[in-house]
């Protein structure tokens, strides 16, 4: 029976429900296809719980009829405002002076010991390197002889409640989350090379309600941190400045936006009939790119304020890479490099199989990604178990661990 992957990316301004077939040669064929507008959904959070749930509801549907395929289960994208990261160490001793697959998920279950405060939840654990017997920036340490083993992981956690609602607004539509995959991460997985894992890159994915953000160096995530503030910030902005419906300054930014004034010639015009006016007007489109220029320009200084705090400035040669929907501004890419110092590219799934008209585009990675990721599920992450486990009991399954280890090994 054919391997089917499912991921459902809950955005500010979209639900995206792909369905995906694993090829022979593990490439991934996508089957199914299901975008509906986002409902009940602002910065990435739930504010209407039934609002998002139909929205949810109307997508899975949809990819439902087109891959003639019941869901049931899926990875769901995570991009809440409220998400934090912390970098954490865990130490055990090797029982047989051999480094084996459970000296490696005990070091693991160290690490994630961490004080978690209690409205918090546990969305991953990802492994950044090991050190035996203080040998460090060891990759894979299995079948190494050693007394002591330690991992470094980068372990992210959400506003617990935040989460239950977005997990309760998916099983309303009948679907159960197999994983939440936080959005930086799920993007990562097709946009980034790995040249760009290992010299040092951020990935920076402007989605309409957040800004998500993720640091790899040395081929592992180093950082992640989801700022509030997105597209839908420009669309405000326009609407504001030009007096316009909501709809309607977003369609003009998509027709005639361009985040570089300077770069927008002095007699180009558009036609408008703002709030209050009975004829249209006519506005010369450089007024339109000051004020994206503004609002471009302030998302990219925070993003920067960011990387600084995080201390790994000076670690990212490859510079960034500028994905989701707002990174197909025109200028953009030229504005990034320039508030932010650094080399930029914008990047978009590639090599798409299948039902992939719609999906070419910056706005689709995290969609696309989650796929990717499906593919080697819990390969780099561990999931948090749900409930309390009994002294001695694993929380991972045979399966995972050789999922765990595929990954792991060159």
């Amino acid at each position: 029976m054919d391997e089917i992957v499912v991921g459902i990316d809950v955005g500010t301004t979209k639900v995206c429900t792909l369905v995906g077939r694993v090829e022979e040669d593990n490439s991934i064929r996508i089957i199914g296809v299901g975008i509906e507008p986002s409902e009940g959904i602002k910065k990435g959070a739930i504010v209407d719980l039934g609002a998002a749930a139909q929205a949810i509801a109307n997508s899975v549907e949809r990819a439902e009829h087109t891959s003639g395929v019941e869901i049931t289960s899926a990875l769901v994208s995570l991009a809440s405002a409220n998400v934090a990261s912390v970098n954490s160490r865990g130490k055990v001793g090797v029982s047989g002076g051999i480094v084996d697959d459970y000296d490696v998920i005990r070091a693991l279950e160290d690490a994630r010991t961490i004080a978690i405060p209690g409205d918090r939840e546990l969305i991953h654990v990802i492994q950044r390197g090991f050190v035996v017997d203080g040998q460090d920036g060891v990759r894979a340490p299995i079948g190494m002889h050693g007394y002591r083993l330690e991992v470094e992981a980068h372990i992210i956690t959400a506003l617990a409640a935040s989460v239950e609602n977005l997990r309760q607004s998916v099983a309303s539509a009948g679907v159960e989350v197999a994983q939440f995959v936080l959005n930086p991460l799920a993007s990562a997985e097709v946009v980034l090379t790995e040249t760009d894992r290992q010299m040092g890159c951020v990935v920076c994915d402007i989605g309409g309600g957040t800004t998500d953000l993720a640091i790899y160096v040395d081929g592992d995530v180093w950082h992640t941190m989801v700022l509030a503030v997105g597209g839908n910030h420009v669309t405000t902005d326009i609407a504001h400045g030009l007096r316009l419906p909501i709809a309607q300054a977003e369609e003009i930014k998509k027709q005639y936006g361009h985040a570089i004034r300077a770069e927008v010639g002095l007699e180009e015009y558009f036609t408008i009939r703002p709030f209050g006016e009975d004829e249209p007007v006519q506005i010369n489109r450089q007024e339109l790119a000051h004020i994206i220029e503004a609002r471009v320009e302030e998302i990219f200084s925070l993003t920067l304020q960011e990387i600084k705090r995080s201390g790994y400035d000076g670690l990212l040669p490859a510079g960034m890479i500028l994905t989701g929907g707002t990174s197909a501004l025109p200028g953009i890419r030229k504005l990034a490099s320039k508030v932010m110092g650094m080399p930029v590219r914008t990047a978009k799934p590639e090599n798409l199989v299948g039902l992939v008209d719609r999906l070419d585009s910056p706005a689709y990675s995290t969609s696309v990604g989650l796929l990717h990721w499906a593919l080697s599920m819990s390969a780099q992450d561990l999931a948090p178990p749900r409930r309390r486990r009994m002294k001695g009991e694993s929380n991972m399954n045979l399966d995972a661990i050789k999922n765990f280890f595929k990954r792991l090994l060159p």
